[in-house]
């Protein structure tokens, strides 16, 4: 059996137990559970600490597993490798320090930054040749300065509401986009191909939807053009053979724009449907 790594609270954890269910297969149901057999998919489901899950996969003791691209930096696992970004969970980890500071990288050296994130901010500044005294603290980043602990901190960024909040600025370059990915021992196991192919699915599913419309045939080229779709459209005679029934994949985010598009051409009977899963 696979044997499959899942967070089991944190940011990431409720989102890739829906996408595994969306992938077909079967989690828990009480959120104790912490070990998970589903026979019918051949895989098991280990519900773990997501900052325990590179070190886990790492190590060969599981297959695969579900976790930030910064848990899996910040566990420094030679073993564990990324397979695939699943696009949810993205944060922006960044320098912050007292207004008018610090302006580079450079100019930590030999400070004290403070970061939940050790092993990810002491690879990046040995990348870039910088030596700090790093304060590894669990929580609440933003007051290491205040309180006198830290120097600078290194800390995931959104607005940077809570960072200013602190009187803390924002400098230096990006340290890491991250968001959740699906991460692999050293020896790809039997299985995880199936299981990748039906995440590929899930994602496609979540950011395309199918538009059927009708169209006079005289405006294919340009209908094509305001919706290409993924490879082409499938096209189809009506009855009237002046006009034909056109399907095409189109990104869900602009959906409503393209359908004003197709209306403000010619098109008619233009309707949007779901896709549950797909394999392209």
């Amino acid at each position: 059996m696979l044997r499959i790594a899942v967070p089991n609270k944190g940011s990431l954890a409720e989102t890739a137990s829906e996408m595994l269910s969306e992938a077909g297969y079967t989690g828990r149901r009480d959120p104790k559970d912490l070990h998970v057999i589903d026979p019918r998919n051949e895989v098991e489901f280990f519900y773990l600490r997501p900052k325990d899950i590179a070190t886990y996969v790492g190590s060969g003791a599981l297959d695969v597993g579900i976790t930030g691209r910064d848990l899996l930096l910040d566990a420094r696992m030679p073993g564990a490798r990324e397979i695939e970004a699943l696009g949810f969970g993205g944060s922006t980890f960044r320098f912050a320090g007292p207004p008018g500071r610090f302006d580079t990288v450079e100019d930590l050296e030999g400070m004290r930054v403070a970061t939940a994130y050790p092993g990810l901010v002491d690879g990046f500044l040995d990348d870039h040749g910088v030596a700090v005294d790093l304060v590894p603290l669990d929580g609440a980043v933003e007051s290491a300065v205040r309180l006198g602990v830290a120097d600078a901190v290194a800390d995931v960024v959104s607005t940077g509401t809570t960072l200013r909040q602190a009187g803390l600025e924002i400098f230096g370059p990006v340290i890491l986009e991250s968001e959740a990915v699906l991460i692999g021992a050293p020896d790809e196991v039997e299985g995880t191909q199936t299981l990748l192919r039906r995440l590929r699915g899930v994602m496609v599913a979540r950011r395309y939807v199918l538009i059927d419309y009708d169209l006079p045939a005289s405006l294919i080229d340009e209908a094509v053009a305001l919706a290409p779709g993924i490879e082409s459209p499938t096209i189809s005679p009506l009855r009237d053979p002046a006009w034909v029934a056109v399907r095409v994949m189109s990104p869900r985010q602009t959906a409503n724009q393209v359908m004003d598009a197709l209306y403000a051409l010619g098109a008619r009977a233009i309707l949007v449907t779901a896709i549950h899963n797909a394999r392209l």
